[in-house]
């Protein structure tokens, strides 16, 4: 009973997440290449090469335990290889970019695709060669923060078809 409450909660919190990002994105339709949150603050972090602006659009609480960031990369950033423990949802705003998992060939991401990161599994995500990039990621939190690894090669990012 206690497990079928919890989900049920789960599930709405999921639906409330999706209501609210379909609004925002049917609102970015109606005001073509005007981004409605603001670019960020240029990351200095050294998990990424390449400029990158973040912008944090909430923080978990005791209600929501995922975050919601906004991502804009130039042309050619890209983060390390990474883990998210509890997986990440990529929600794509703009541009045109590159996902890859570990083991598995690079793939070309564009604005309006929706990238599932699962739980666990390295990968990498950035902007192709003269193209922005951007995103909304959600990230549960409940299983801890992103496992950095490496520098994606020069190799590795040259090789995504």
């Amino acid at each position: 009973m206690y497990t079928q409450i919890n989900k049920k909660k789960t599930m709405k919190k999921v639906l409330y997440v999706m209501i609210i990002l379909s609004a925002a994105f049917s609102m970015r339709a109606v005001a073509q290449e005007v981004s409605i949150f603001p670019k960020g603050e240029i990351s200095t972090t050294n998990n990424h090469t390449g400029t990158i602006w973040l912008t944090e659009l909430n923080q978990p609480d005791s209600i929501f335990n995922f975050s919601l960031a906004q991502a804009t990369y130039a042309p050619d950033a890209k983060l390390d290889w990474h883990i998210h423990p509890a997986g990440q949802y990529l929600l794509i705003t703009e541009g045109t970019g590159y996902y890859q998992e570990k083991g598995k060939p690079g793939q070309i991401v564009h604005k309006g695709d929706i990238i599932k990161c699962l739980p666990g599994v390295p990968h990498w995500h950035g902007a192709a060669p003269g193209s922005t990039f951007a995103y909304i990621g959600v990230t549960p939190t409940t299983k801890g923060k992103t496992i950095w690894l490496h520098r994606v090669t020069d190799e590795e990012y040259k090789g995504v078809k």
